[in-house]
């Protein structure tokens, strides 16, 4: 069968076709190309076109598509184990890497999903404090939780939807919106409403509204108001987790959060998420504390065994994360050259091995509103004209690109002579 087939067989049995909305690349209006198998940079279709891939699974591929040791980990371990629920020395083995080898984690608890890390991080927040409200950013997205619906990035975004039908006004009552890097308009949200604010929670490099990292002053004014109001300050790292460097974006900026929600690259593919920090706060969760959050395949035997392969293989080589930010740099400053000679206005943001590529005529992309500010009928023409000559990148501007560690100098400067053809006019 063809991609188109496939395409217009799988609409008849799952809603739009896809299993998640930006799939079925309807903002960029194109059948989406059915994928088959990956390998290292590449990933094939079901017609056999072949693509050099800079979306990686939406982040977890950092180790390229299956990677030897990963694949080796899940063909030993589901010889033996595929799930039980119940405790594994895997689950154990994988909790004491993180704990051991990243900032701010005392104790984690093992989940299936970023959404589900960032929902359980919130209530645990709230059992902690005794307090209900949250406070997130506009352009933000923690997954599709309903009281995290309002003023989120990626996939509403794209479709151009303001929330989510079927989020009852009761769902996000308790969820206020800050706006990113603006640091008056949060101590106005503290002033207000401090007292009854549980967490704040942040993507300290955003990825869903394209990438925009958090600036040092921000961060620091953030953390200091989080103290003075006694509301918990949680880290979303799902997507920077592991991906900007090995102990994630919190690395950048001299601030502690209190609770840190990990996914992707900590799966190894597979699907798993994680929140986790400090002890006093990790143990109000059940059975331990009052909170209570439960989950059958947490810490599935498999899943934690490639995530282990994943973790210990980034940890073992500093390396890779030096030849990801060479790339970075020699992607971004090649775009930002041919973008000045062939007068496109762009704005490259990008931070280690994520990346966004903004068209707009702005100095700066730093917040949501700049992000709103782009020309995506000029995204929807470029991203054509990269897929058609075999690139695949994200099929909306409000998202990130990723670099792995298989991709090399060559598939760069193809991606830059790619991008030189691309008529802007």
């Amino acid at each position: 069968m063809t991609n188109l087939e496939i395409f217009e067989e799988s609409k008849k049995y799952m809603p739009g076709g896809v299993n998640s909305p930006v799939r079925a690349f309807k903002d960029v209006e194109l059948t989406p190309p059915v994928i088959n198998r990956g390998e290292g940079v590449y990933i094939y279709d079901k017609e056999e076109n072949k693509y050099i891939d800079f979306v990686g699974a939406w982040g977890p591929m950092i180790l390229g598509h299956c990677d030897e040791d990963v694949v080796n980990a899940i063909k030993e371990t589901c010889e033996t184990a595929i799930a039980f629920g119940a405790p594994t020395e895997l689950e154990l083995q994988l909790a004491k890497h993180m704990c051991t080898t990243l900032d701010n984690v005392e104790m984690i608890r093992m989940v299936n999903s970023g959404t589900e890390a960032t929902m359980s991080a919130v209530k645990l927040a709230r059992g902690y404090t005794g307090k209900d409200k949250v406070l997130k950013f506009a352009g933000c997205y923690h997954g599709h939780f309903e009281g995290f619906l309002v003023s989120a990035g990626s996939g509403l975004l794209t479709e151009g939807i303001p929330g989510s039908a079927g989020v009852p006004q009761e769902s996000i009552k308790n969820t206020l919106i800050g706006q990113y890097n603006d640091i008056e308009n949060i101590r106005e949200v503290f002033r207000k409403y401090g007292k009854d604010l549980a967490a704040v929670i942040i993507e300290p490099v955003a990825g869903n509204m394209g990438v925009v990292k958090a600036e040092d002053s921000f961060m620091k004014e953030l953390r200091a108001l989080c103290d003075e109001y006694s509301t918990l300050l949680i880290f979303d790292e799902v997507m920077s987790g592991f991906r900007v460097n090995y102990k994630g974006a919190q690395s950048l900026f001299k601030v502690k959060p209190d609770l840190v929600t990990y996914a992707k690259i900590m799966g190894g593919g597979l699907p798993c998420g994680a929140y986790c920090g400090r002890k006093d706060i990790m143990e109000k969760l059940s059975p331990l504390g009052p909170v209570y959050q439960a989950g059958t395949m947490s810490g599935n035997p498999i899943v934690m065994a490639a995530g282990l392969a994943t973790l210990k293989k980034l940890h073992n080589n500093p390396q890779y994360y030096e030849k990801i930010e060479k790339l970075g740099a020699m992607l971004q400053s090649g775009i930002e050259s041919i973008s000045k000679e062939k007068n496109i206005p762009v704005v490259v943001n990008r931070c280690g091995g994520m990346m966004t590529i903004f068209f707009t005529n702005r100095d700066k992309v730093r917040c949501y509103d700049d992000v709103m500010s782009c020309d995506v009928k000029v995204f929807k023409k470029f991203f054509t004209h990269m897929l058609k000559n075999g690139f695949n990148i994200p099929p909306s501007q409000y998202e990130a690109m990723f670099l792995s560690v298989k991709h090399s100098e060559e598939d760069i400067e193809k991606f830059l002579e790619i991008f030189r053809s691309f008529q802007y006019n």
